[in-house]
């Protein structure tokens, strides 16, 4: 019997979406430093080296659940092989209106239109330093998530990102350039040729410890478009690729459960593969999964695709943590790397 799927999920499936992630997170928080104490070794055939980062397993926990970092001992302990926080603004900001985020379950999704809600970097800052100070800081990479504040005009997002980079430059294994979220009024602009040149630009001038520097990119965009940010990649030595966001286009959902804010979940499964294909047949830029990973055979397809690692959240939410050992397991079957190279 699957504990979490026909007893757990159930009973948190008839409250308000946000408020269990909040009560889940709670729980997180309290459990994680015994989770990471009695986590299991992790199998050494599993793990690989992806932009100079050694991972004990390929599959990760996606920005967007541990918004604030609050959580990082427990990601380890359940046994994920990274885990990336975030997204993180210049400025705290308390995200888009409630309700923002919706369940679709007949179609195994989610739309989301949080809008960045997060603490600062300032005041997260100030929390990785003390769990690192605390001794509690996970033996897995941890990567840091980044997006534009709200308030901030798009003309002045480099700037935006830069003060949050630099903040957060000590504690991160590798940052994320979020530039894709659909719930940010503007954002998606920053995935143009100028304006992406611009930013990774600046950013890497001032990434003196040479930290791998990914983008994050939306299911969305055009052959074309993706094609330039491979040679913006390349240009500006970008060590790895996202693939990919949530999505706008809602039609693989009923109509009646449409939102607004960016769908995630099974019905991206087939695009976000796409792209993870399209890139890897057109770049030797690492990729990173996202995007329909609800099962150990959608994991596969991502690597065989040509994903180095794969990341979870709508699938973590609908499977629970099982899902990570499934995937393992499964690569393990196929002689632990799963279609992926080092």
């Amino acid at each position: 019997m699957n504990f979490y799927k026909e007893l757990i999920r159930p009973l948190l499936f008839l409250a308000d979406p946000e408020a269990v992630h909040h009560f889940a997170m709670d729980a997180l928080v309290f459990s994680g430093p015994w989770l990471r104490k009695y986590a299991p070794a992790p199998d050494p055939r599993l793990a690989r080296t992806v932009f100079g980062l050694r991972f004990p397993n390929p599959v990760g926990l996606a920005a967007g659940f541990d918004k604030n970092g609050v959580a990082l001992p427990a990601w380890q302990g359940l046994g994920f092989g990274f885990a990336e926080v975030g997204t993180i603004t210049a400025r705290a900001q308390p995200g888009n209106p409630k309700p923002r985020i919706f369940r679709v379950p007949q179609a195994r999704a989610l739309i989301n239109r949080l809008g960045f809600n997060n603490e600062g970097c300032d005041a997260i800052a100030a929390r990785l330093q003390h769990l690192r100070d605390s001794g509690l800081w996970p033996a897995i990479p941890v990567g840091i998530n980044l997006g534009k504040s709200r308030v901030t005009p798009l003309e002045e997002a480099t700037a935006d990102y830069l003060l949050s980079f630099q903040r957060l430059l000590q504690f991160g294994d590798y940052f994320v350039l979020n530039v894709s979220s659909p719930n940010t009024p503007g954002l998606r602009a920053l995935q143009d040729r100028a304006a992406l040149d611009e930013l990774l630009e600046h950013i890497q001038s001032r990434n003196t410890g040479n930290k791998p520097l990914l983008v994050k990119i939306a299911p969305d965009l055009g052959w074309e478009a993706i094609e330039e940010i491979l040679a913006l990649a390349v240009e500006h030595k970008i060590a790895g690729l996202i693939a990919t966001n949530t999505t706008v286009d809602h039609s693989g959902i009923p109509e009646a459960r449409r939102q607004q804010g960016g769908l995630s979940g099974a019905p991206l499964r087939e695009r976000a593969t796409e792209i993870v294909r399209f890139i890897a047949k057109n770049s030797k830029v690492p990729v990173v999964a996202a995007g329909g990973i609800m099962s150990a055979d959608a994991a596969l397809e991502k690597f065989d695709a040509g994903a180095a690692l794969v990341q979870l959240y709508t699938g973590y939410i609908y499977e629970g943590p099982g899902l990570i050992g499934q995937i393992c397991r499964a690569l393990l079957q196929r002689g632990g790397t799963g279609g992926f190279g080092s």
